[in-house]
Parts: C-alpha cells; sequence; structure tokens
C-alpha cells in the first residue's frame, strides 16, 4: 500500500530518492511581493517600448510555425551571439540553452559523473554544487581569500592535489562581486587535468578595462567561458545562457543535450535582444554608477563591503544578520541573506530603489550598536576566516 492510499500525504522519506540528495535543500530565493525587490541581481529596467514590439512582431512571424520544432542546433541564434561576442568567435565556436544553469549542467553531464569531480572556490555562485551533485558528480571546494579573491598559488595547489575532471572559476563572483585576474585563470587551466569553467555571468558590470577570460581561448580546448542574457541585458525571464570553447567542446554538449532544447520563441526573443543590445547594455554604465555609490555609502557607515565588479553588493559583518535582513523587509526592501556568515548581498537597482535601500537601511543601522570607527576604504574577511569587519565590536 502507497503512502497516499494509507491516507497520509507522502513525503521525500517515503520515495526512493538518490543518498546523494537525502537532506539536501533545493535552490531558490525568496519571492516576496514588497516595494523594493533587490534580491536577485536582476537588471531592474524593462524592455523599451521598441524592443517590445520588435519582439512582438518576431512571435507573431514565427507563430504560425509552432507546429514544427526549432531550430534544433539555433544556428542563427549562435551567429549572433558569436558576433557580440567577438575574439574572433564563430558559430562552431558557440552553443546556448536554457539560461547559464542548463549550461552548466550540460557540460557536467558531459564532462562530469559517476567517479568524477568538479571544485570550485568559494564563497561562490550556490549552484555550482548542487547541479554537480545533480550530475552525479562529487564536489571538491576550495578557499577564497580573506579579500574573496583566489590565490593562484594556492589553487594550483589544490588542482594538483584533487585533480578535478572540472574546476569552476566565476568571474565577477557571486555573491562576493570580485573579478578574477587572468593570471589566476592562465595558471589554473595550465594545471587542470580536465576542464575549466569560467562563469562571467555578470562579467557586462565589471569596470573598464578589466579582461574576459575568452582571451583566453585560443590553444587552450579544455577552457570554457560562459556567460548569460538574464543579468546585463535585461531578459531574465527569456532563460538565455551560453557558452564558447573549442568546436570540440560543443561536440561533446551535442551528445547530451536533449532535443529541441532552445524553443522557438527562445530563440527568437533572445535575438531580439541581441539586435538592441545598444540599448540594452546602456543600464549598464547607470548600473555601475549605482553600485558604486552604494559601495561607498556603506562603507561610510561603517560597514565592510567587499569590492565589486557586479550589479550586487556583499556587506557586513553583522552579528544577527537575519534580524537586519528582516528589518528591511518589514521596511519594505527585500535583498538576499546569502553567502558568508553574518554578511548580507544587496541587488543594484534603480536610483529610485537604491534611494529606498538606504532610507532603510539607515532606520535598521540606528536600531543597532554604534560601530567602531573604520576606514571606509577597507574590504574584509571572507568565510572561514576571523571575520573581523567593523560591526565585530557588537559582539
Amino acid at each position: 500500500m502507497t503512502a497516499d492510499a494509507a491516507g497520509r500525504r507522502a513525503t521525500l522519506a517515503d520515495l526512493p530518492i538518490r543518498d546523494d540528495l537525502r537532506g539536501r535543500s533545493a535552490y531558490g530565493a525568496p519571492q516576496i511581493d514588497v516595494p523594493v525587490r533587490l534580491n536577485t541581481n536582476e537588471n531592474p529596467y524593462p524592455p523599451s517600448p521598441g524592443l517590445v514590439a520588435d519582439l512582438a512582431e518576431a512571435v507573431r512571424r514565427d507563430a504560425s510555425e509552432l507546429n514544427r520544432y526549432p531550430d534544433r542546433d539555433a544556428v542563427a541564434l549562435r551567429e549572433d551571439l558569436a558576433a557580440y561576442l567577438g575574439h574572433g568567435l564563430g558559430v562552431e565556436r558557440v552553443w546556448a540553452a536554457n539560461g547559464s544553469n542548463e549550461v552548466l549542467q550540460q557540460i557536467l553531464q558531459a564532462f562530469g559523473g559517476p567517479g568524477r569531480s568538479a571544485m570550485g572556490f568559494e564563497p561562490s555562485y550556490s549552484m555550482h554544487p548542487i547541479i554537480t551533485t545533480g550530475a552525479a558528480t562529487r564536489w571538491i571546494s576550495g578557499a577564497r581569500e580573506d579579500d574573496f579573491g583566489i590565490d593562484p598559488g594556492k589553487a594550483v595547489a589544490a588542482v594538483e592535489e584533487h585533480r578535478p575532471d572540472i574546476v569552476f572559476l566565476t568571474s565577477p563572483n557571486n555573491p562576493t562581486g570580485t573579478a578574477l585576474p587572468l593570471e589566476v585563470i592562465r595558471r589554473v587551466a595550465e594545471a587542470a587535468p580536465g576542464m575549466v569553467v569560467v562563469d562571467e555571468a555578470y562579467f557586462e558590470f565589471a569596470r573598464t578595462g578589466t579582461p574576459s577570460a575568452l582571451s583566453l581561448l585560443p590553444g587552450n580546448p579544455r577552457l570554457i567561458v560562459t556567460r548569460t542574457m538574464s543579468k546585463a541585458f535585461a531578459m531574465a525571464g527569456t532563460r538565455l545562457g551560453y557558452l564558447a570553447a573549442d568546436p570540440a567542446v560543443i561536440e561533446a554538449l551535442l551528445l547530451v543535450r536533449l532535443p529541441y532544447h532552445l524553443s522557438t520563441l527562445t530563440q527568437a526573443a533572445a535575438r531580439v535582444a541581441l539586435a538592441h543590445r545598444d540599448e540594452l547594455l546602456g543600464t549598464v554604465d547607470r548600473l555601475r554608477a549605482e553600485r558604486d555609490a552604494c559601495v561607498r555609502w556603506l562603507r561610510e557607515r561603517g560597514l565592510s563591503v567587499a569590492d565589486s565588479d557586479a550589479n550586487f553588493v556583499l556587506f557586513g559583518c553583522f552579528p544577527d544578520r537575519r534580524a537586519v535582513w528582516q528589518g528591511l523587509l518589514e521596511r519594505g526592501v527585500l535583498i538576499r541573506e546569502v553567502g558568508p556568515p553574518r554578511w548580507l548581498r544587496v541587488s543594484v537597482g534603480t536610483s529610485g530603489e537604491m534611494a529606498a535601500f538606504r532610507e532603510a537601511m539607515s532606520a535598521v543601522l540606528e536600531d543597532l550598536p554604534a560601530p567602531a570607527a573604520a576606514d571606509p576604504s577597507r574590504s574584509t574577511p571572507a568565510a572561514g576566516t576571523s571575520g573581523r569587519g567593523d560591526l565585530e565590536a557588537i559582539l
């Protein structure tokens, strides 16, 4: 007799799920209806009426053929993506899927699996170990430095010790915002026995002059650079991620991708967005300015703030970060309780949204004991270290 037949609701414990999934929690940020939502790193600027009109026309044009399967290899979209990325890339070196998470999943399906391992340097994107486990691959956690960077010598030593089949390097890193020097990526790629994946989901927000790992692709057939249209392109609802790599990598991914995995409408929406890229990426400078202003404002109030090349800011250190998060929520501002203990992350919004965040944050800080005097240009330690931020005096 099943649990349902016995008159009670079944739980996960009643199901024969894989042992390595038992006790785990699903990924997800709180979805709460509040006036100011700054917790999911979205671009706050919606598409323009012109873009919406072009998108509607593309959907109208393609709707008459929705009875047919989409272009299985998304060739036209990949050509557009290659043209956007530059670096001499062609369609044979670019791949696309439903968000960068599906791109990462396909990489793990092709190069990970039972008896294989993947390594990342934490704190970093929490989906990396989740997708790794889902692909029946062992996760190995490496460590970042006190400033959330990666020491190349230590990283190489960790790779040589564990010899993972896949190494994840996130630049700019989520949730810290830290960008990696190319030297770190180059040295890890030289030492790694398998694939090296550089997750550049937030690259467009990096400060001017920050180099992309795309420049390292020539001569590195085991290097993969992933991107997304969810962030700078303000197309999170489209769910379009992509990568650039050696053509042999694309051949490997074809072995594991689901048939017709990108819908006709997804491909159409992504191509319209790429055609409007000057308009969409025109918001990046505004968001960079708001980010840098947010960093200054938080530091001026004695808080510890990580340097950021992304569209979010990690700040702390709080003896009870949940109380700070709840205080902001009660004032209509939702941010993310994520990352190292005592730290919080705020996504960069419009000027009005950031003003609301500052107003709410000021009110919350008034309810906390005054922090010790601080150097406003200082960053602070990462998870796993002493964590002596400027609010440490509260403890």
